[in-house]
């Protein structure tokens, strides 16, 4: 590993030297891994603070520093409404300077695969420095570097303000999808860096959750990201939230009366506090979800630029990036936003009902059959329907599920890919009725089941096995990142998806192969893109 001085944590970048810490670690998370130690940098800037002008534009090259830069801390997270699911960790700050990323390396000599995390949190929330992404085990065991990065949430990344641009192109101009933008630039630091950490810049896997997954199945059909990463993992991914520029502008006209200002006053978006507008995001994002259900506020969008078409439509027509994917969804997805009375997925019938009439008056293409009949079909492959929770499972295959076996059978034609469904839940979270809820398989992916020492999920027993699944679950992972074939020592081989057999592996007590799990809810969906524009 690259060092300066003879220091073997201080690492030279291309803006300036950076000082790490060996072992170090928060409290409940392991800092030495099962086969060795790990060196960890912090907080390493890399791209310019989006500060000013910069405001809502791309991303600009991080200018260097003198001297050796401290690497030990975790840098600001993004401008963001903090909320009971996704809470900032103790000492991590929020600020607009927060384009920083994060790599942890195993103690050996590389060059180490390389694998870039996505943090999910609906696109207004998190931070890279959340307990549960603690990386760790997962570059020890692994022998993978692992890389995490902060990018712009909200309306500071998400909102496309480009429509009140000013023509002439003056320093008021607007830019799309300024968080994927923030993405690319961290990837391109990762190709530019990251074999002076002992990775090697050839071998990178984009991994996400959520809104991450969002991230990655988005830059998968982004040309601008070729060469930039070489496999993906996209994990509970909302695939088809990508919208196009009109429903975009509509939501950002909407933006700015919460914010009290014209649409000629858009430039004026460059003098408020960022906390403003990030209480005017949430505001935004509740609103909308409440009276459009089934959609997001704020999400990736079609712009033309760096986003060409929708994700959905470039993957049917093989325009995706080539690469190797593993996709997969939880089997219990809604139950978190029905725990938390989130309005970002339609889970009453009343909802539900208000989620097919939308889509299918925006989307006459969907088939000949009546509007009813379509959502009389669906309806009709979950037999509980509307009691018993039901409406939150259809909402979960709408918004989830569904649109990662699109994408994994479109994908599927070009490339390598397998599918998962995350079914393991301990006896608590069934018993409560949360099952394998949304975001459940992050602890096993990282090895962190142990961080949150109060957490009683396990007070009915179940961690010695879920200990035992995590080790084969990040086994996986890294295995797919060391070669693109995701095995593990005794455990099943995890075939190709296709659209013949659509091998699914199933992580219950340990990965089991399941032809084509629950195919009457697939049959019922049918193979036509189901969503919003």
């Amino acid at each position: 590993m690259p060092h300066t001085e003879g220091d073997p944590l201080v690492v030279e970048t291309a803006s300036g030297a950076v000082r790490g810490v060996a072992g170090e670690h928060r409290e409940g998370a392991a800092g030495v891994g099962a086969t060795g130690s790990v060196r960890h940098w912090r907080g390493i800037p890399y791209a310019a603070a989006p500060v000013g002008p910069l405001r809502f534009r791309r991303p600009q090259p991080a200018p260097p520093w003198e001297g050796v830069r401290n690497a030990s801390a975790f840098g600001h997270a993004a401008p963001q409404h903090e909320n009971r699911a996704i809470t900032l960790p103790p000492g991590v700050t929020q600020s607009e300077d927060c384009l920083t990323l994060n790599v942890t390396a195993p103690d050996a000599d590389g060059p180490h695969p390389v694998m870039v995390w996505v943090h999910g949190g609906a696109y207004v929330a998190g931070s890279s420095a959340q307990p549960l992404f603690e990386p760790s085990q997962l570059a020890a065991e692994g022998g993978v570097v692992v890389v995490s990065l902060n990018y712009r949430l909200g309306a500071l990344g998400f909102l496309d303000f480009s429509s009140f641009s000013d023509p002439a192109g003056s320093p008021e101009e607007f830019e799309a999808n300024v968080g994927l933008h923030d993405i690319l630039a961290g990837l391109a630091w990762v190709q530019q860096n990251i074999a002076a950490f002992g990775g090697d810049p050839g071998s990178v896997t984009l991994f996400g959750e959520s809104a991450g997954g969002g991230c990655v199945t988005t830059l998968l059909a982004t040309p601008a990201a070729e060469g930039l990463f070489h496999r993906a993992i996209a994990e509970s991914s909302p695939a088809t939230s990508v919208y196009d520029a009109e429903r975009a502008a509509t939501v950002a006209g909407r933006y700015l009366r919460l914010v009290g200002l014209e649409p000629a006053e858009a430039g004026r978006l460059r003098e408020l506090e960022p906390g403003v507008l990030s209480q005017a995001a949430f505001d935004l994002v509740a609103a909308v979800s409440a009276e459009a259900p089934g959609t997001l506020a704020i999400a990736p969008v079609v712009d033309g630029v760096l986003v060409p078409e929708p994700p959905v439509d470039a993957f049917r027509e093989g325009r995706q990036l080539r690469v190797p994917l593993v996709i997969g969804t939880n089997h219990d997805e809604a139950s978190l936003f029905k725990l938390m009375k989130s309005p970002l997925m339609p889970i009453t019938q009343a909802s539900v009902h208000a989620m097919f009439e939308a889509i299918l008056a925006e989307r006459p293409d969907l088939g000949s059959a009546a509007p009813a009949d379509l959502e009389a079909r669906i309806e009709a492959a979950y037999p509980r329907f509307p009691r018993h929770g039901s409406p939150a499972e259809l909402s979960r295959d709408a918004g989830f599920r569904m649109p990662s076996i699109w994408l994994a059978a479109a994908h599927s034609r070009v490339a390598p890919t397998r599918m998962y469904r995350f079914d393991h839940a301990p006896a608590m979270l069934r018993m409560l009725g949360i099952g394998a809820t949304h975001g459940a398989e992050i602890a096993y992916v990282f090895g962190t089941l142990d961080i949150a020492k109060k957490d009683p999920s396990f007070d009915l027993g179940g961690l010695k096995a879920a200990r035992r699944l995590s080790s084969e679950i990040r086994g996986r992972w890294a295995a797919f990142a060391q070669a693109g074939e995701p095995e593990v020592e005794g455990g099943q081989t995890w075939p190709l998806y296709d659209e013949t057999t659509r091998s699914t592996l199933v992580f219950d007590a340990r990965g089991t192969v399941v032809d084509d799990p629950d195919p009457e809810i697939r049959h019922a969906w049918g193979d036509a893109v189901i969503a919003f524009r």
